[in-house]
Order: structure tokens, then C-alpha cells, then sequence
């Protein structure tokens, strides 16, 4: 069976985007470094894991102007474990690398929004007015081939 490296997480963002967050490599690719804060557990079993997030090329370029601090994510890619060595100590730590980022509720106009909330103004789903006609009494109708 071959490897699989797949990981899914909604969190919020834990700071705002510096100067150093976002930027552009040698052959012009964009990156964007992240952290993101996920809870986890309830009541007094509640902690929360911290997670750092890089996203490149495209995605970067176009999620950068609506993140900020508080901002919530929906983030899929994979695990990635970067190692090195500083001052003759070993170092490591594991980064996930972003394929997919979905911006999702809360900190609506986020980006450097400074702790000014906005609730977002609450939007009626429009009518479904095609849905077929079933019977008022519960049953299936028999036009269904099982």
C-alpha cells in the first residue's frame, strides 16, 4: 500500500500578516507563512494545538488580502518535517503544507482588522421552488426504481 500524507484542519489565525509573512522566492514564487490556532476537547479537557502553515504560489497571492488575526480557515495539504541544526543543537518541526485554503465565518473584513468585529450581515437562502411534489403522507412515490 503506498504512503499517504493527508491533513485537514480548521482553525483561526493567531496573528496578523507582517512583512515577513509573505514573499517571493528566487524563481518569483509567492509563499505565505502562517500560524494557526486549533481547539480541541471541551469544558475543563479544552486545549488548543498551534500550528505553523505555508501556502504557495497562487493561493498565497490570493487569500493574503482577507486574512488577519481571528480569522477562521479551512486548510488541507500535507505534513511536511523540516530538520536542522544551530549551534550544534538538532532542531525540527513539523509545518503543514497547504494545497487547498477556504476562507470560512468570523472576523468578517478581517485583514488587519485591529479586534473590530464586524458580524456579518445574515443573507436568507434563496427559494428552492423546483423540488418535486412528494405526497403529504410520507410515502416514497412509485415512480422511484427500488
Amino acid at each position: 500500500m503506498a504512503d499517504l500524507n493527508n491533513y485537514s484542519v480548521i482553525g483561526r489565525m493567531t496573528r496578523d500578516l507582517d512583512e515577513r509573512a509573505f514573499g517571493y522566492t528566487q524563481n518569483g514564487k509567492a509563499r505565505l507563512n502562517i500560524s494557526i490556532a486549533v481547539n480541541d476537547g471541551y469544558g475543563d479537557n479544552q486545549y488548543t494545538s498551534y500550528f505553523d502553515v505555508v501556502v504557495w504560489g497562487k493561493t498565497a497571492e490570493n487569500i493574503k488580502p482577507y486574512l488577519g488575526k481571528g480569522k477562521q480557515l479551512c486548510i488541507n495539504g500535507r505534513l511536511r518535517q523540516d530538520r536542522w541544526e544551530s549551534n550544534g543543537q538538532k532542531n525540527s518541526r513539523v509545518v503543514i503544507v497547504a494545497e487547498t485554503v477556504q476562507l470560512l465565518g468570523g472576523r468578517d473584513n478581517g485583514a488587519g482588522s485591529g479586534g473590530n468585529y464586524q458580524q456579518p450581515a445574515q443573507q436568507q437562502a434563496p427559494a428552492y421552488n423546483n423540488a418535486p411534489a412528494y405526497n403529504d403522507g410520507g410515502d416514497f412515490p412509485e415512480d422511484i426504481p427500488f
